[in-house]
């Protein structure tokens, strides 16, 4: 989270960009997109649970409007 957004928040934008120019992405395609591979792929392969440490320290890094 060094970049003050996630990859969801980034292809949340890269699906409204794609249909601003007309091309229809569901929420999973763009996650694809973004992750190179499915999401629930990726989950499987990368996300495991964060310590109480990591969770603070994300809590005091997000942007407060989400």
């Amino acid at each position: 989270n060094l970049a003050g957004f996630c990859r969801n928040c980034l292809s949340n934008w890269y699906r409204e960009a794609a249909e601003a120019d007309g091309i229809a992405l569901t929420k999973d395609e763009s996650r694809e997109i973004i992750y190179g591979m499915p999401y629930a792929q990726w989950q499987a392969l990368n996300q495991t649970e964060a310590s109480e440490a990591k969770k603070a320290e994300f809590e005091a890094r997000r942007p407060k409007d989400h």
